[in-house]
């Protein structure tokens, strides 16, 4: 990581600090009093649709129906993604659409530390296997025009968390690309040969087991592709932690249609 961006992270720690001291804590989605930094009033703890078990063991979707734990969605049977299990805290939704937001957009890197405990919590099994975490990377001239790659401030305080070693800037995203409104296929498209590993940075994958945070999954097209480079690299595995996830309906059924009584 630039030595810039550590003393914007640095600053930005700073001044959350200084404001816990003068100002009360506010919640993470509405702004309202609450008794700690980096909880949820329980108004908008009793509308975020937190993600639990049954999942599907690949890329943790939640299912309606108890399963034996190995059940997979029909998407992962259907098509392998590349990295080797996902996990999410929040479903992307109306509830929570508008906190990630304000995180990812809006300067409120004061709730990375919060957002990543519950991140800790929903990849307890990942982060307890994982030898490196490693944030997605932004282009670097969307990096320079927000200023901090909010994937990147995640993986920095979950390795704090966990006492993991954390490389915030082993990937590198090689061309700009938004997939906002973009079909599944064109988020496809607008990441195949996005990513790369810089030679000198193949060391420290080779062997090791790889967690790869990010903010929202969508479609999985990022993290697929970013996968698929540390493997190339000779990553013994890779695991992926996001903050949210979307979830569609039609999906929300193990393939088998196994389901308890």
């Amino acid at each position: 990581m630039m030595v810039w961006q550590r003393l914007a992270i640095r600053s930005g720690q700073l001044v959350s600090r200084a404001l816990d001291l003068i100002l009360p804590p506010r919640c993470l989605g509405c702004g309202a009093d609450v008794g700690a930094p980096g909880t949820l009033c329980p108004a908008c703890w009793k509308a975020a649709a937190f993600i639990a078990p049954p999942l599907c063991a690949c890329c943790g979707l939640p299912f309606e129906f108890q399963t034996d734990g190995q059940s997979l969605c029909g998407a992962c049977i259907a098509r392998p993604p590349a990295f080797d299990r996902c996990r999410a805290v929040l479903v992307y939704d109306d509830a929570s659409k508008g906190m990630v937001l304000r995180f990812k957009h809006a300067d409120r890197t004061d709730a990375a530390p919060g957002f990543a405990a519950w991140m800790a919590r929903a990849g307890a099994d990942l982060l307890a296997e994982a030898d490196l975490i490693v944030p997605v990377p932004l282009h670097r001239w969307r990096l320079f025009r927000r200023r901090y790659n909010q994937s990147a401030l995640l993986a920095l305080h979950l390795g704090r968390l966990s006492g993991r070693p954390v490389t915030p800037d082993l990937l590198v995203r090689k061309r700009p690309g938004t997939q906002g409104g973009q079909s599944a296929r064109g988020r496809v498209r607008t990441v195949v040969g996005a990513f790369a590993l810089p030679p000198a940075a193949r060391e420290a994958v080779r062997g090791r087991r790889v967690l790869l945070v990010d903010d929202v999954f969508t479609t999985g097209a990022t993290v697929g592709e970013c996968a698929k480079v540390l493997k190339r690299a000779g990553a013994a595995g890779v695991d992926v932690l996001t903050l949210a996830r979307v979830v569609r309906a039609q999906r929300l059924e193990p393939a088998d249609g196994s389901a308890g009584q």
